[in-house]
């Protein structure tokens, strides 16, 4: 698996405050910047401590957080998300259910959307459902043994969750600084940690090459079973990410969310014949032992003309398989079968 040959994170940054002082001074010019620089500033760094406080307080409006998954809880609950893992290592979901990264695998239903490098176009306010049926449904053992006991304690209104994502956290993985998509994702954002503890840390700036994080606002610790609510401010007004150096060990949160109604989403993608090798879709008459050709083929091989074309079970037979005799086309009973 690809993932394997991944270097932690937290070893890279080690090494990269740790360089020999040889290698610092054979480095000319061009590069003594690069590899001296230092943690990123954010624009926190430059508030005096009122403001800073002022604005800790803010962040801390937008934040409940409850003990409510017992440690047997948090055993059932993590054995579902080894089984999440297995499906997904043999192909069982489909594309969009799952996001691969080096240290980190995200698992979408209900609801998936595109984002980060995803994007054609980049910057908030981009990021778009995927159609109806891209990703598969919320599992039955998530509606049971997490989102049932969160209406149970009144943590959120009943029908509220529609999207739940699982994020598995490798040790020195991380999610960059964001803020989950107020135009997608209604309020709150609900998240339960599972494996270990963590933290969530806000206003933090990150640089690349080697990955560096600039001093949050806040760091709120995640403890395991621990449920976290984040609304108003913490959502929507300052970001949020988790850094490589707060996943000493594997770590997995569930996210639970209402898609808005109104959330924009992309069009499906329909399937195109296509016109340097033109196909009939073929059904059998259960009634005779002759094969019905349906009239899919266009006049014209313009690709105006050309028609989306959606395959269920039935047989298909590529044009060059049909026989021409007296100039006329004749289909067989015996199409090729094509494997689905």
């Amino acid at each position: 698996m690809a993932t394997e040959s991944v270097t932690d994170l937290r070893e890279k940054l080690y090494k990269s405050n740790n360089r020999p002082k040889e290698f610092t001074k054979k480095s000319n010019n061009k590069h003594k910047g690069y590899f001296n620089r230092g943690v990123p500033r954010s624009k926190y760094d430059d508030y005096n401590t009122e403001e800073r406080e002022e604005e800790l307080q803010r962040v801390k409006s937008g934040i409940q957080q409850q003990k409510l998954f017992s440690a047997d809880d948090c055993s059932e609950i993590e054995k579902k998300i080894d089984k999440v893992v297995k499906l997904s290592d043999i192909g069982l979901y489909k594309e969009h259910t799952v996001d691969r990264a080096p240290l980190r695998n995200k698992y979408f239903f209900g609801e998936g959307y595109t984002y980060g490098s995803q994007l054609t176009k980049r910057g908030p306010g981009s990021e778009r459902l995927y159609s109806k049926g891209d990703v598969d449904e919320i599992p039955k053992w998530i509606h049971r043994l997490v989102i049932t006991p969160l209406y149970k304690a009144n943590v959120i209104p009943e029908g509220f969750v529609n999207s739940a994502v699982i994020n598995d956290y490798k040790p020195g993985g991380c999610i960059v600084s964001h803020i989950d998509p107020p135009h997608i994702f209604e309020r709150p954002i609900v998240s339960v940690s599972f494996f270990s503890e963590s933290a969530l840390s806000f206003g933090c700036k990150f640089s690349f090459k080697p990955i560096r994080v600039s001093k949050p606002v806040l760091t709120l610790p995640m403890a395991r079973g621990c449920v976290t609510l984040l609304s108003g401010y913490a959502a929507d007004h300052i970001t949020h990410c988790v850094r490589p150096e707060d996943i000493v060990s594997r770590r997995a949160v569930i996210i639970l969310r209402r898609v808005r109604d109104d959330a924009p989403r992309l069009e499906p993608l329909l399937e195109v014949v296509s016109p340097s090798r033109k196909r009939v879709i073929m059904t059998v008459d259960s009634d005779s032992d002759s094969c019905q050709g349906e009239k899919n083929l266009s006049d014209s091989s313009s690709d105006d003309n050309i028609k989306p074309v959606k395959v269920n079970s039935k047989v298909i037979c590529l044009s060059e398989d049909l026989n021409h005799k007296d100039g006329r086309s004749h289909t067989t009973c015996s199409p090729k079968s094509v494997k689905r």
